[in-house]
């Protein structure tokens, strides 16, 4: 199954990578993702290798039905240029 995300920016480049996010369809957190998961693991390309990161999800804002954002500086390291698609896979839960 392939699944399809946003990839978002603050509106600025940090050199340090923060301000970036995933925006997750609610239909794809609601079906995909469990309330009572404390944090997935990202599987992201930065730098030509895999890296895996952790990501918060027990926060009442990746359940509401406004943000539903995956959230991490490191997101930012491993975005792709304008236009490109970013490889992405969400390898675990970890409760």
């Amino acid at each position: 199954m392939k699944l399809v995300w946003t990839a978002w920016n603050e509106g600025r480049h940090a050199p340090n990578g923060s301000g970036y996010g995933i925006k997750i369809p609610i239909s794809d957190r609601d079906k995909f993702f469990k309330r009572e998961w404390k944090a997935v693991t990202l599987e992201l390309p930065i730098g030509g290798v895999i890296k895996e990161i952790e990501v918060n999800v027990n926060k009442p804002s990746f359940w509401s039905p406004s943000c539903h954002e995956l959230i991490n500086k490191e997101i930012g390291h491993g975005s792709a240029p304008h236009g490109e698609r970013l490889g992405l896979r969400v390898s675990r839960q970890n409760c």
